[in-house]
């Protein structure tokens, strides 16, 4: 291997030294290090291979991007990743991608989805994932670049779209709690009509309950806080609540526990996402986990597949101790 020059820095590798090592072209050195090329023998291959180990060499990858037209990215724009759940998407983004022979690169939205969108259009990624909502007029660079399209938790027409079916998961946790004996449940989560509330609100009228309070809040820790103190103050205070996210019910969580209202015993609380922090809560959290492993895997390999349409996936209740039940699985 070549020393290093005075001063410490080692000039980068290149073609025509693993040529010259191995006593070939550096054409040849282009066929060999190609897998599927048959222009070298066996033996020309091997002394190439050999070469290339000796001297450390590591190809150019944008040269080799900018010949084959891939650059083997996949970009992911998610809200942010201080939220628990959107960093454990971008870890299955990561794996799912790893998988596939391509690198994961993650933008941030809180910038803008349009300029997120924009800047991955710009590095010619292979494809793009979105876990944020956009409106259809922020993919025009991607379409005009040929970059295909695929959304995480949320739906878009003409693209392949992949959400947990939150409906279903709405249900199975008011459901649960109903189970339960409650007969005044809450609601924590977005004012919105989402799928979460409309279950809530289902399954409590088809019990013959009227729906508990509902207390507004966006999907973050410490308006799941502001909920709890809202919820201690009551006079008279729902026996549960659903609550739309784990970020949310850490907030609720702690708001709840300087009140002195305990869980359950004072109020039961089922949660919904999944994320591995609902596990080390105190007490740990009964939540709607959803498949987040397959959820990305499908999107990603329906996108790169160039298959539009919307799926849902089934939901899971993960049994703990803040909705009563003793049980509490990690």
């Amino acid at each position: 291997m070549e020393p290093v020059p005075p001063g410490g820095v080692r000039r980068r590798v290149t073609r025509a030294d693993v040529a010259r090592l191995a006593g070939v072209s550096t054409a040849a050195v282009s066929y060999a290090l190609n897998d599927t090329s048959t222009k070298v023998s066996d033996a020309t291959r091997a002394r190439v291979l050999e070469a290339a180990a000796t001297l450390g060499y590591q190809p150019n990858q944008a040269a080799r991007a900018l010949k084959l037209g891939s650059t083997a990215q996949l970009g992911l724009v998610v809200p942010g990743v201080l939220n628990r759940f959107f960093a454990e998407i971008t870890d299955r983004a990561e794996l799912a991608a790893a998988a596939r022979g391509l690198a994961l690169v993650v933008t941030s939205a809180r910038q803008g989805a349009a300029v997120a969108v924009e800047q991955l259009a710009a590095r010619q990624v292979d494809g793009v994932l979105l876990a944020v909502r956009v409106e259809p007029d922020d993919l025009s660079p991607l379409r005009a670049s040929g970059i295909p399209v695929g959304t995480l938790t949320t739906r878009l027409d003409g693209v392949a779209s992949v959400d947990s079916d939150r409906y279903q998961g709405g249900r199975l946790a008011v459901e649960h709690l109903v189970g339960h004996g409650h007969r005044h449940i809450g609601f924590v989560g977005p004012a919105f009509e989402g799928r979460r509330r409309r279950a809530w609100e289902d399954v409590l009228a088809e019990a013959g309950y009227p729906p508990g309070p509902l207390l507004p809040t966006d999907f973050s820790r410490e308006q799941g806080y502001q909920a709890g103190r809202a919820l201690a103050e009551m006079p008279d205070r729902p026996t549960a609540v659903f609550i739309s996210s784990d970020e949310q019910s850490i907030g609720v969580l702690l708001a709840l526990h300087e009140a002195g209202v305990r869980v359950p015993e004072d109020i039961a609380i089922v949660s919904f996402d999944g994320s591995q922090e609902a596990a080390y809560c105190w007490p740990p959290l009964t939540t709607v986990a959803q498949p987040l492993e397959a959820m990305v895997g499908l999107a990603v390999d329906r996108m790169l597949k160039g298959e539009p349409g919307f799926t849902e996936l089934e939901t899971a209740l993960v049994l703990r101790r803040s909705c009563g039940c003793e049980s509490s699985p990690r």
